[in-house]
């Protein structure tokens, strides 16, 4: 007996089919007449494209199904072949699977939220199929971020999620659209949420260099800004430095650079003492404010004094002008206040009052020779003391001399006083000492000493005529020598004459005696 002819015919169902959707393809085995009975064994489903494949199912009742979710969107071919048995041949039947691309969601997260600027934010997309479609999307995911520190950014789906990272989003409420691009068997879709950013928290250090300094020196104050954990990123804007020691304040504002830094020097810490220093940062849009304290020693200045004399060289009692000039060590600076104390050797201590840094004093008490002055500077709250020395060198004081006589003219035997007056030619000055001698021709030679500036003799061994006087100053220890001429007219004195006889009365033949008497007449003698 021969083996019974076969017919397979093979349906899908559902038809079409989305991707991933279970898709179940039967095959039914019939005899070709006359044979009749119902074949029995297996069919296998040979099906084309992309997810396809070889399935076998055991026929039951004369049908075989088999089901797959695996197909890719496109048409697919299958042939089911009947293997047949012992009483029937084999037989093949065809059909065509249509499968069309899935619907997609796509869903989206952030991860913290809120956060803070500068803290990493985690962006995810989950992209899933609509029922009845199922299977693992594939591709790219766009994720378009709005406001400050957004961007566009691309993630690669693994497992149906797509996630990306970004720590630049400033403060505010962001927009986040994630857009899968689809592939081959799976259709575009989008998904929205919202990101909040706060501001980060900072912290502020503030530092001063050098320290400690002294007066009027420069110091650098610098202050660092950062964020705090999880914020992070750089800072901006300004920050303002006040420091004050309760006497002497000084406002500051330095602009933050690239780094979180700001630094600002000042010399206008004028006075000694410790300075707080505070330093405020003003916030931004994604900062906010904070501040730091730090303290700053400043100590007293160093100075140095330096003294100068003018004239110089004078002339005894020429007025003397003696300056001190007081200035900071560098790096002090600033204008030292208070009082120097000049001592002059051989002459005089003094004190003058500094203003602007000099202190003069002025003296005319300086005898002949060469004076050392020192010139010692007290120091103040601010800075502290010095002295310096300088000569002044005083030569003697040119004289003038003069002389007069009285009476004149005299008379022969009167007495003659001739007086000279020396006197200091300025710029000296003071009273000279010592001795004038008078010459006086065709008289005596005298000397008479000084006081008062003037000396006087007194003579009345003039005869009568006109006699030249020169009167010789012979100087002193501060005054140079000089002299003057005078003339002094002698005339002849008046006389009165007297006569008397003796005896008188006398007799004839007796001898008389007459006598004249001849007698200057005062002032003559």
């Amino acid at each position: 007996m021969n083996k019974a002819s076969t017919t397979t015919t093979v349906t899908s169902s559902p038809d079409p089919s989305l991707v991933g959707q279970s898709v179940t393809f039967t095959a039914v085995v019939a005899p070709v007449a006359p044979g009749a009975g119902t074949p029995t064994g297996t069919v296998t489903f040979v099906i084309g494209g992309s997810g396809g494949g070889t399935l076998t199912g055991t026929l039951s009742g004369g049908t075989a199904s088999v089901s797959t979710s695996s197909l890719g969107a496109g048409t697919h071919s299958v042939t089911a072949t009947y293997n047949g048995d012992a009483s029937f041949n084999t037989s093949t039947g065809t059909d065509t699977q249509t499968v069309g691309p899935a619907l997609t969601t796509t869903t989206v997260t952030s991860s913290p939220d809120p956060s803070v600027v500068g803290q990493p934010v985690t962006f995810t997309a989950t992209v899933a199929p609509v029922p009845p479609a199922g299977g693992t999307p594939t591709g790219t995911v766009t994720f378009v971020i709005t406001g400050g520190g957004g961007g566009t950014l691309t993630g690669t789906l693994s497992g149906g999620t797509a996630s990306v990272t970004t720590s630049s989003l400033g403060a505010g409420t962001h927009a986040v659209t994630a857009t899968y691009s689809g592939d081959a068997n799976f259709l575009t879709s989008s998904g929205a949420d919202t990101q909040t950013v706060n501001q980060a928290s900072t912290t502020t250090t503030v530092t001063s260099f050098p320290d400690p300094s002294v007066v009027g020196q420069s110091v650098t104050l610098t202050a660092f800004v950062g964020a705090v954990a999880p914020g992070g990123g750089v800072p901006t804007g300004t920050v303002t430095f006040v420091a004050t020691d309760g006497v002497t304040t000084v406002n500051l504002t330095g602009t933050l650079d690239g780094s979180g830094v700001a630094a600002v020097s000042t010399n206008g810490l004028v006075t000694a003492g410790t300075y707080l220093i505070t330093a405020t940062y003003g916030g931004d849009a994604n900062y906010t404010g904070s501040s730091d304290t730090d303290t700053q020693t400043v100590g007293q200045a160093s100075t140095t004094t330096s003294v100068t004399s003018s004239p110089d060289p004078s002339v005894v009692g020429q007025p003397v002008t003696f300056t001190a000039t007081v200035s900071p060590v560098a790096p002090g600076t600033g204008t030292p206040t208070g009082t120097v104390t000049f001592v002059i050797s051989g002459g005089p201590t003094l004190t003058g009052t500094l203003s602007g840094g000099t202190a003069s004093v002025t003296t005319s008490a300086l005898g002949t020779g060469s004076h050392t002055v020192t010139a010692t500077y007290g120091g103040d709250a601010n800075f502290t003391g010095s002295s310096g020395t300088d000569t002044q060198t005083v030569n003697q004081a040119s004289t003038t001399t003069s002389v007069t006589s009285s009476p004149d003219p005299s008379v022969v035997g009167e007495p003659v006083t001739f007086t000279a007056t020396v006197a200091p030619v300025a710029p000296g000055a003071g009273t000279p000492t010592g001795t004038v001698t008078f010459v006086i021709t065709g008289g005596p030679t005298l000397t008479g000493t000084l006081s008062g500036g003037t000396a006087s003799v007194t003579t009345s061994a003039l005869g009568a005529g006109s006699h030249t006087v020169t009167a010789t100053y012979s100087g002193d220890a501060n005054f140079t020598g000089s002299s003057g001429t005078d003339t002094q007219t002698v005339v002849q004195a008046l006389t009165t004459t007297s006569v008397t006889s003796s005896p008188d009365p006398s007799v004839v033949g007796q001898t008389v005696s007459f006598t004249a008497t001849v007698a200057p007449v005062a002032p003559g003698a």
